[in-house]
């Protein structure tokens, strides 16, 4: 063999050498080495059906807006014209956390607009009318939501209401996966969930509202999102559902409970890396597990949301953020 060839196959087997251990075959996976600030979390080979990491994955918990995947179900399987005009009404407003939104009274929208801003930036008018507009109105609606979870064997989860900002609409992390993968067999869902951004033109005014992504990693190229939606109310902390690729496979990700503002996202990164290498990524210190007992965090949530309705019901009306 001749110098010359030696010289390459010795850098060929450097290379090879070099190359991150998914990149010659699968990763040998240790759920004991992935660590997460989620209360909550679940990870699932999606082409095997098999989970790969859980933590608290059964506990019962307040879901905030991930509420609107099963809304968006319940509306798709209605079959209800797409582009039918439907208007913002008094009865969409929040009047439980008095969240903001750009939809302003008598605003009209295509029923597939309005899903559209349900799910990709967690509108939460929208995603009331959608309800309020279904055949018997909304306490129907949240009678097939309910309806929809039983049969896909959802037995920990419930709904009160269309938007998620009920702290009574409760699941688990393993009740979420099985909706997430439902979720992914609509391709609206799949493109609307995932739509980076988006520009509307309301009626009848003619103007034209942007709006965002409410998961910012939407937007990175080092991801490939097929599903995606957040949620947040101050009883569920932040949460993150996701369908993504990651090493060449698809895989479930359930993000659940997260204290720190950026925590769903960072949480989401060490998933993907520990699926990639098999070695995990530090938590931030910042970044601290809520430890509050499920029960007790599921009864005061449910003891929160009924003195909250009792206020709204006397008109008061507090300033907060879009629960996302």
């Amino acid at each position: 063999m001749n110098r010359r060839l030696i010289i390459v196959l010795l850098g060929l087997l450097a290379g090879i050498a070099a190359w991150p251990a998914g990149a010659n075959g699968p990763v040998a996976l240790d759920p004991a080495k992935l660590r997460l600030a989620s209360a909550s979390a679940l990870v699932v080979d999606a082409s095997a059906n098999h989970q790969v990491f859980a933590k608290g994955a059964d506990e019962v918990t307040p879901i905030a807006s991930l509420t609107k995947l099963m809304t968006a179900i319940v509306t798709l399987d209605a079959d209800l014209p797409q582009d039918e005009l439907i208007a913002i009404d008094t009865d969409d407003f929040d009047y439980l956390k008095g969240t903001r939104s750009r939809l302003r009274m008598g605003a009209l929208l295509p029923r597939s607009e309005m899903l559209r801003l349900a799910l990709m930036s967690s509108e939460n008018r929208a995603a009331a009318s959608l309800a309020r507009t279904y055949p018997g109105g909304t306490p129907v609606f949240v009678a097939a939501m309910n309806a929809k979870a039983a049969a896909l064997g959802m037995t920990r989860t419930s709904f009160a209401d269309p938007t998620g900002l009920s702290a009574q609409n409760v699941s688990t992390a393993s009740d979420l996966a099985t909706l997430v993968a439902t979720a992914a067999q609509y391709a609206q869902i799949r493109e609307f969930s995932t739509t980076a951004s988006h520009y509307v033109a309301v009626q009848p005014t003619g103007q034209v509202l942007g709006f965002n992504n409410t998961n910012g990693l939407v937007k990175s190229a080092d991801w490939s999102i097929q599903l995606s939606k957040t949620g947040y109310i101050r009883e569920a902390g932040k949460c993150l559902v996701m369908l993504a690729t990651i090493a060449s496979k698809p895989f479930v990700i359930v993000l659940l409970d997260s204290a720190g503002k950026y925590t769903r996202q960072g949480d989401a990164q060490r998933v993907r890396h520990w699926l990639e290498t098999g070695q995990a990524l530090p938590v931030a210190a910042k970044a601290q597990t809520r430890t509050k007992p499920a029960k007790a965090k599921v009864a005061a949530a449910r003891a929160t949301s009924h003195s909250k309705i009792a206020l709204a019901g006397k008109g008061a009306r507090a300033a907060s953020p879009r629960g996302a």
